[in-house]
């Protein structure tokens, strides 16, 4: 019976250790990361909920587009966060973004469904800026995470996790069809709380761990990417067939697969944490024939570097002295560089082209006459083709530099230019062209995030990657106001006047304003079109200063790092074969 009772404690430990191994591991912390970005995409399906916060309280569009550029100044400007993250563990910065989302979203609520007062512009403006915010939170503290936990595959890592993120437009939209019905206003809600809930769940296991080489590590991601690739393929599947089904069990049982595919990669992280854990706790034994070693203590002694102590000097002597590309840079450093100023240059023109494209995308479908139906079906395929984008881009480029050196600048320069062809499609208002359109610049879209922060990863370094990450989305906002304000919006509005005049009718004081045919939006998208393809001539400069950069082992240092690690936390105990002493125990885990 006391063996019996043993050996059942025994067990009992082992599950307990192994539970524990798993939600401390660095796959469950992956697999947190992918749930909170699963869900921080609301300011993707803006489209969705424009069209109340514009009948509700009474915006003409350039309102609504200055409404708009506040979403996306908040959500692409993250250097508070990025401040933030310097100084603080990853939790903190998840807390302050899920009460940020929280506050701002549930106050737009509010107001939306005439529970408070009707607010003033500016304070609409202030409340979406700090639910948009909070997205910069999340990806700062789950998703520059990643980058810093596995360097080697920051690539992939940022494909996949930024996918999510486009994705996540519309997991929240089959989500809120399950809980809420097809209503747009309790959309603004469930957008305020589910993105808040999920994060608070993860605080403590969203951290930076020590930077180990993992057996399989490359293949997990593709397996990750395959179950995402399934949960992508099952929305669109469903976005497809929806003007078939009704609010009832349907968007319940729709729901309830979305969920058990957000889910499912619990099973990948299970089997490689099991693994990791076995080869601690029963690691592999080897005999040696010479030991090299004294019998007494029976440990290899590996000499460690001693390192020389650096002088500090101060970053502002620094600023016009930076180092090679791959090394850490300095803030101030990465801000001066010229690589930097091309890339936000880069990114103000053509990341803000496909933005303005994306919010104007419900207002370009009631222009052309595309039925409500139609309108949410372009949100959704925008989401899913901004996951594939996103994660095209990451694995594809991660692929093709590892084996070809193809420079992830070059593809930038590619990306820029198949967006064009989405521009043109709405400027010429081609029949049935919105389609299409909604493809190529939700693909677009999101292929250029993970290049863009990849390139200053790889060019300025990871050792201040959370502020300069954040600082190289900064510049999407500046491009949508430039191209969604000052020239959609106005354009637009000035169209509508002149419909209204020509038909002898006055606007009355808050009365939505509309316009109506291919004229609306012509002229904005071919002015967006000549500033993308300026953007393309702009990465393509970066391409020419950084070809012998690309062609190098970018990588190099990662490796010899992880290795350097390896061999000063490897304990080898060696014993001879003919005195029968213990056998040597290496432990595996990498």
């Amino acid at each position: 019976m006391a063996a019996a009772g043993s050996s059942s404690g025994v067990r009992i430990k082992d599950i307990g250790s192994l539970t524990l191994h798993v939600f401390t591991g660095r796959w469950f912390m992956v697999f947190a990361s992918l749930l909170i970005m699963s869900v921080a995409g609301a300011t993707y399906i803006f489209a969705l909920y424009s069209g109340d916060i514009k009948s509700s309280l009474g915006y003409d569009q350039s309102t609504l587009n200055l409404l708009s550029t506040f979403k996306d100044l908040g959500g692409n400007v993250g250097i508070v966060s990025g401040l933030i993250n310097e100084i603080s563990p990853p939790w903190v910065v998840l807390l302050l973004g899920a009460l940020m989302n929280f506050s701002g979203y549930f106050m737009i609520w509010m107001a939306v469904t005439e529970r408070i007062a009707k607010p003033p512009v500016w304070q609409m403006c202030l409340f979406i800026c700090i639910g948009a915010n909070s997205q910069t939170f999340a990806n700062t503290g789950a998703l520059v995470t990643c980058v810093k936990n596995f360097p080697e595959s920051r690539g992939v890592v940022l494909g996949l996790l930024k996918g999510f993120v486009g994705l996540s437009g519309a997991i929240l939209t089959q989500l809120n069809n399950g809980f809420y019905g097809n209503d747009s206003k309790s959309l603004i809600l469930f957008i305020a709380w589910l993105p808040a809930a999920v994060s608070i769940v993860f605080l403590r296991v969203v951290r930076v761990l020590k930077v180990v080489r993992q057996a399989n590590e490359l293949r997990t991601f593709y397996n990750l990417l395959y179950i995402s690739l399934g949960l992508a393929g099952f929305l669109m599947v469903i976005i497809i067939t929806k003007h078939k089904l009704q609010f009832s069990a349907e968007h319940a049982i729709s729901a309830a697969v979305v969920i058990s595919l957000l889910f499912a990669p619990l099973g990948i992280v299970f089997r490689e944490e099991f693994k990791l854990w076995k080869r601690k706790h029963f690691p592999v034994s080897i005999a040696t024939e010479n030991p090299t070693t004294s019998t007494v203590t029976g440990f290899v002694t590996i000499p460690l570097p001693i390192a020389s102590p650096v002088k500090e000097v101060s970053c502002w002597k620094t600023v016009f002295d930076p180092p090679e590309r791959g090394e850490d840079f300095t803030i101030l450093q990465a801000i001066f560089s010229i690589d930097m100023l091309i890339l936000f240059t880069t990114t103000t023109f053509g990341v803000g082209g496909t933005l303005t494209a994306i919010d104007n995308l419900g207002q370009i479908g009631r222009s052309l006459g595309y039925p409500v139906t139609s309108i949410t079906t372009f949100v959704s395929l925008v989401s899913i083709w901004n996951y594939m984008g996103r994660v095209a881009s990451g694995f594809v480029s991660e692929y093709l530099l590892a084996k070809y050196k193809f420079p992830r600048p070059l593809m930038l320069t590619f990306v820029l230019c198949i967006s064009c062809a989405g521009h043109l499609l709405i400027a010429f208002g081609v029949h049935n062209g919105l389609y299409v359109s909604s493809v190529i610049i939700g693909f677009c879209f999101g292929a250029q995030w993970p290049l863009i922060f990849a390139i200053i990863s790889e060019i300025f370094g990871l050792k201040y990657y959370s502020t300069l990450y954040n600082l190289g989305g900064g510049a999407s906002p500046l491009g949508a106001y430039i191209l969604n304000v000052l020239v959609a919006g106005r354009l637009y509005d000035n169209v509508a006047h002149k419909q209204l005049k020509a038909k002898g009718m006055i606007r009355e004081k808050g009365e939505d304003l509309t316009c109506t045919g291919v004229d609306c939006y012509k002229m904005s998208f071919l002015i967006i079109t000549f500033a993308t393809l300026f953007a393309c001539s702009i990465s393509f400069i970066l391409v020419l200063r950084t070809r012998k950069f690309y062609r190098g082992d970018i990588y190099k240092k990662f490796r010899d790092a992880a290795d350097a690690e390896d061999a000063a936390h490897t304990e080898m105990t060696v014993r001879p074969i003919a005195t029968g002493e213990p056998s040597s125990t290496i432990p595996m885990e990498r």
